[in-house]
Order: C-alpha cells, then sequence, then structure tokens
C-alpha cells in the first residue's frame, strides 16, 4: 500500500512537525563532520516553506539517554540549516516546554523552528504517549522523514501519529520507491550482495531475498561460515559455529528455489590482523591453517563481476571484505566500480557499503543510497517499520 506524501495534503498556513534525521558526527569543537543527513532534509523543507507552512522540525542527535546534555545540542544543525536554506532557524531551548510553545505560537507561513534534541526527554525512547501528545499539540499535520530511525517505535517517530494526520516526506518516499520496487517488483535479473562480518545479522535478510532475486552474492566474513558449512578448510578466520547448520539450510533453500547461490572460489588472506600484514591469494581449498580470510579472490572479483554484467537490478548490503584496510578493500572497490558501470537500478543498503560508495566518490552513480543502515536492513527483512507503518495509506 502507498503511503501519503507531503504531496497530497494541503499545508498552507498550516504547522508542520517534521521528524528529520539530523544525527550527524560532530567533532570536539561540535562542528559537523559530514553534513550530509542535514542536505539531505533540505528538498522536504524547501517545498513545506515554498507552500507556505509553518515548519517546526524535531531530530535526536546522539545516546543523550533523556538527560539534556549540552554537547548533544541540535545547535550546530540550526547553523547549518541556516546556512544552507539562507534563512533564520529558530532553535527552542526545549522540546514541549514554554520555549518551543511560545516560538512555534508565533510563527509566520514560511518560518522555520528546530525544536531541541528530543532525545532530552526520556519519555521519547519508550514513546509515552503523554509526550507524543505534547509535540502533537505544537502542530497541525505530522511529516516523517527519518527513515534512518523509522524501524524504531518512538513519540516522535511514530507516537505523534496517533494525534495528527501523517505523511512522508520526500527521503522515505524515496527509499520506498527504491527499496520497495527492488523487493516487490525488480526488472529482472534480480542480483543481491550481501557481504558485512556475521550471516546472524542477515539471516531474516537472506531469508527473505531468497524469495526475491535470481543470484544472491556472499562476500566479506560472512562467507566463510557458508565455506566451512561446505567443508572448506577456512583457516584462522572467523566464522559462527553456532550457524553452520543455518547456512546448510539456507544453501539447500537456495537450491530448492532454484536461485543461484555464490561464494568466492579464491580468497585474499592476511597472517595477522593489521593493516599491513603478509597477504596472498588462494583458492578456497587452500586456505594454511594458521592464516585469515580479509577479502574476496582475484578470481571471485572476476567471477562476480561477470554474474553482473547481466543484471537489471542490484541491491548491496555489506562490504566483501575487510576495507577498513586498504589491501583488503579490494574486492568492496570493484564490486562497486562495476555497479557504477551498470545499465540497472542499483541499491545501497546503507551502513558501511554506503560509507565505501561515498568514499570512492561513486554516490551520484548509484540509483538510491539509502540513509538508513538498520532501518534498510528491517525492510529488506520484510519487517513492519513502526515510522512508516504509522503513515496514512493512499
Amino acid at each position: 500500500m502507498d503511503k501519503k506524501t507531503v504531496r497530497d495534503i494541503d499545508v498552507k498556513g498550516k504547522k508542520v512537525l517534521v521528524r528529520c534525521d539530523f544525527n550527524v558526527p560532530l567533532d570536539e569543537n561540535l562542528q559537523i563532520t559530514d553534513n550530509r543527513r542535514v542536505v539531505g532534509a533540505l528538498d522536504t523543507i524547501r517545498y513545506l516553506v515554498d507552500q507556505g507552512a509553518k515548519v517546526i522540525l524535531c531530530s535526536h542527535l546522539g545516546r543523550p539517554k533523556g538527560e539534556v546534555k549540552k554537547e548533544f545540542s541540535l545547535a550546530p544543525v540550526q547553523k547549518e540549516l541556516e546556512r544552507l536554506l539562507e534563512k533564520e532557524v529558530k532553535l527552542a531551548d526545549d522540546i514541549v516546554g514554554e520555549s518551543a510553545k511560545t516560538l512555534t505560537a508565533q510563527m509566520n507561513p514560511g518560518d522555520i523552528v528546530l525544536l531541541e534534541n528530543v532525545r532530552f526527554d526520556a519519555r521519547e525512547e519508550k514513546n509515552d504517549p503523554e509526550f507524543a501528545k505534547e509535540l502533537a499539540s505544537l502542530a497541525e499535520i505530522y511529516v516523517n522523514d527519518a527513515f534512518g530511525t523509522a524501524h524504531r517505535a518512538h513519540a516522535s517517530t511514530a507516537g505523534v501519529a496517533d494525534y495528527l494526520p501523517a505523511v512522508s516526506g520526500f527521503l522515505i518516499e524515496k527509499e520506498l520507491k527504491f527499496l520497495g520496487e527492488a523487493l516487490n517488483n525488480p526488472q529482472r535479473p534480480f542480483i543481491a550482495i550481501l557481504g558485512g562480518k556475521k550471516v546472524s545479522d542477515k539471516i531474516g535478510v537472506i531469508q527473505n531475498l531468497l524469495e526475491k532475486v535470481d543470484t544472491l552474492i556472499i562476500g566479506g566474513a560472512m562467507a566463510n561460515t557458508f565455506l566451512k558449512a561446505e567443508g572448506y578448510g577456512i583457516g584462522n578466520s572467523i566464522f559462527e559455529e553456532d550457524k553452520l547448520d543455518l547456512a546448510k539450510e539456507l544453501m539447500q533453500k537456495a537450491k530448492d528455489k532454484n536461485v543461484r547461490m555464490m561464494l568466492p572460489v579464491d580468497v585474499k588472506i592476511g597472517k595477522e590482523f593489521d593493516k599491513d600484514t603478509e597477504s596472498k591469494v588462494v583458492k578456497v581449498t587452500e586456505v594454511p591453517e594458521d592464516w585469515q580470510i580479509y577479502d574476496i579472490g582475484v578470481e571471485t572479483i572476476e567471477m562476480y563481476k561477470g554474474v553482473l554484467d547481466s543484471a537489471k537490478t542490484v541491491m548491496w548490503n555489506g562490504p566483501l571484505g575487510l576495507f577498513e584496510f586498504d589491501q583488503f578493500a579490494i574486492g568492496t572497490k570493484e564490486i562497486a566500480g562495476k555497479l557504477a558501470q551498470l545499465d540497472a537500478v542499483t541499491v545501497i543498503g546503507g551502513g558501511d557499503s554506503a560509507a565505501a560508495v561515498e568514499k570512492m566518490n561513486l554516490a551520484d552513480k548509484m540509483t538510491h543510497i539509502s540513509t538508513g543502515g538498520g532501518a534498510s536492513l528491517e525492510y529488506l527483512e520484510g519487517k513492519v517499520l513502526p515510522g512508516i507503518d504509522c503513515l496514512l495509506d493512499k
């Protein structure tokens, strides 16, 4: 069911409470070191301003655990918003207190007020109805545009929708369009690439994707558990002992569903966990006892690239090697580079894979990069996200 967006309602002259994701990284001088999340919110904010709405923004930042802590204030975000919008943004001293009430009562159409960090109130993460009601009382319409926290049922991400008509902003609309279409109505062949450390983090994702994809490509340390389950020696590599049976089941399920599940045929191994460790590429049948697998090998990279050539939809979540160390970032880089060249819908599922793509300056070559790591994983699992479930259906 499609969800209503800001385009589907009349906002002129109305007070609109917008839940954004302004959870930006700050340095020790409280300067924003990466403003992508603020930039991501601008389309929705500008649209509301242009439509003559009174725009009330709210967000969390960090984990102040229900206490007012100056280092988690949204003041740096207010400054950045003013700079980017070239327009005054007033910052309230509180969330639902005197300052917030006064500032929001005095608004004219097109004005912007930013409430202080919603997690300064312990009731936010408990989804306390009283707090949600107080937040809702500041506005007449609720817009959720924080996909990164849509998997959390908090007062500002879900609770307020009990008291106000609720619709999505443009960011969430885009997430649902690309993640949703890729999952539910993909152009085929549909290939998913899964990496990262643990099978256990991705069990639900693999289960769900096996119902939908044509090919599933596995990399990262997670591949070790599958290789071990297949009977290969993986030396001293990390793997999940308690997930070997599950890995076998998943491989069997792939066969039953006629999904091609691809594992590395060669790997890049290192002597120890060190960026300058001695390393070499070996076949998966030849990993020495005391070495560790840290990346996919050259043959595997070429094999995966060959399969991706024909793809029409690709979803990628999780790096294919220990990409923090340059010598083991090659698999991740090569596959990202391949995706950038494809004539296909390419969806990157947040988290480390998004970071890798950004680091290589390939972001604009991808169809969509999800803004929410945890949220996109839960969405890929087929779970209901409370922050989206609460929005009005079209």
